[in-house]
């Protein structure tokens, strides 16, 4: 199996972020990521489970910022 290039995954995440989110909310999105301090890999390894509601998995993000700023 061929590995994908940087560019095919840039491109193909761009499209499910525009396809998920829409146009501004898409780069709205990549803005946040690259401006925020947030490790969303580290968070992702940490104990974040598929099955959260919306609510309890902005409570856990929150939760995790404020434990980086200290």
């Amino acid at each position: 199996m061929l590995e994908r290039t940087d560019t095919i995954v840039r491109e193909e995440g761009l499209r499910a972020l525009t396809s998920a989110l829409g146009y501004v909310d898409a780069e709205r999105f990549v803005t946040l990521i690259l401006r925020d301090s947030f490790d969303y890999t580290l968070w992702r390894q940490n104990g974040l489970k598929d099955d959260l509601s919306a609510r309890e998995l902005s409570k856990r993000a929150q939760e995790y910022s404020r434990q980086l700023d200290t």
